[in-house]
């Protein structure tokens, strides 16, 4: 019988994109038009579900949360929890993520948002606009992913609980660097404070309460149902809740900034260009660092989609927070999401044609996957 270590990569390569994930850039337009048409046509509804928080004075709106909990919760449900301890065994591949998204992207971006804004685009935005959109690209870059990695982590065949490690210790960095990193790159463009609320319910939202969610209903479902069936027959039929939910996330995000998009559309296509800049770099150092340091292509392609994407749901809610729903800042951050699914899939597309320059993940080391030889569960019985 071959060794596991060595089917794995064949099967990782016959993995093919279904219709939702192959046309996922198409669905992302339709929810642009979607969600600004709503917007503008209907402006008293959109202010009405804007207005909606998790938590008063929270900054984080209900629907987009709910929305995010069906987008996590099936990936969390993925997670053997118990083979997390293995990730100790491989630090390469989380320190070149905390490597790139602490010491390099919030600083590459500020100094790609300054040279763009202060100097090539000086002719076409004001200073004031300028200040704006430095700020609310540096909002954006200080705010690593947490929500959307594990789509694109998933759509590389990333490990699930290795991913679920980097996205976690950078959520938990990321509530003592945050306002400080924010604070001091921005100081030049505006007076800025980050309030402590809006991330600690940010985070509770999109990382505790699903997390919770995920980890009790994996534990219920396999002793009563056993783990065969839960991972081939109940985790299948979460994808397409998964990818409805992101797009009808995209949808009111661009409802709630359907005014912003619509009248300043020239700008919308100057921001965009520091960002795809930052978003290809952070990428490019991170995967290339990983192949350096020969990590596995299950820890190495989750971490180069780690410091390109952002968490761009608690960017908004900050931009919006601090310099209000019509500033330049806030259309910042929305850019972001414009951009973010479309380039996010040619970095996937990317990592999957080159799982070949990466040695393959030793079975017994595998945290969490479909691969990891284990004994089945039998079906819990009927009392």
């Amino acid at each position: 019988m071959a060794d596991l270590a060595d089917v794995s990569p064949q099967l990782s390569e016959t993995k093919r994109l279904n219709l939702f994930e192959r046309y996922l850039t198409v669905w992302v337009g339709l929810c642009m038009v979607l969600g600004v048409s709503f917007g503008r046509l209907a402006p008293e509804t959109t202010r009405l579900l804007r207005r909606i928080e998790f938590g008063e004075g929270s900054q984080v709106n209900l629907p987009i949360a709910v929305l995010i909990w069906l987008m996590i919760i099936p990936m969390m449900m993925k997670v053997d929890f118990t083979s997390i301890r293995n990730v100790g065994r491989r630090p390469k591949g989380l320190l070149v993520t905390l490597f790139v998204n602490w010491l390099v992207k919030p600083f590459s971006m500020a100094l790609l948002a300054w040279l763009f804004f202060r100097h090539f685009f000086a002719g076409w935005i004001s200073a004031g606009e300028a200040s704006q959109y430095i700020a609310g690209t540096i909002i954006l870059a200080a705010a690593p992913c947490t929500a959307m990695v594990f789509v694109w982590s998933h759509l590389t065949d990333g490990d699930p609980a290795y991913t679920l490690v980097q996205v976690s210790v950078n959520d938990l960095i990321m509530l003592f660097l945050f306002a400080p990193i924010v604070r001091f790159l921005v100081s030049g463009a505006s007076s800025l404070h980050v309030p402590f609320g809006v991330l600690l319910y940010s985070v509770l939202t999109f990382i505790v309460i699903p997390l919770t969610v995920g980890t009790l209903l994996r534990r219920w479902l396999i002793h009563r149902h056993g783990r065969n069936w839960f991972e081939q027959a109940l985790l299948p039929r979460f994808a397409p809740v998964t990818i409805s939910a992101l797009l009808a996330t995209l949808v009111f995000i661009f409802a709630f900034q359907a005014e912003n998009i619509t009248t300043r559309y020239f700008h919308v296509v100057l921001i965009a260009i520091p960002i795809l800049l930052q978003v290809y770099l952070n990428a490019s150092l991170a995967y290339g660092l990983m192949r350096w340091l020969r990590v596995p292509y299950g820890v190495a392609a989750p971490g180069a989609l780690i410091g390109a994407s952002n968490f761009f749901e608690l960017a908004v809610a900050t931009a919006i927070a601090l310099f209000g729903p019509g500033s330049g800042a806030a259309l910042a951050t929305v850019v972001g999401v414009l951009v973010e699914v479309p380039v996010m899939l040619s970095v996937c597309a990317a990592c999957n044609r080159t799982r070949h320059w990466f040695p393959a993940l030793p079975a017994h080391q595998v945290c969490g996957s479909r691969l990891q030889p284990r004994q089945e569960s039998p079906p819990a019985t009927s009392s």
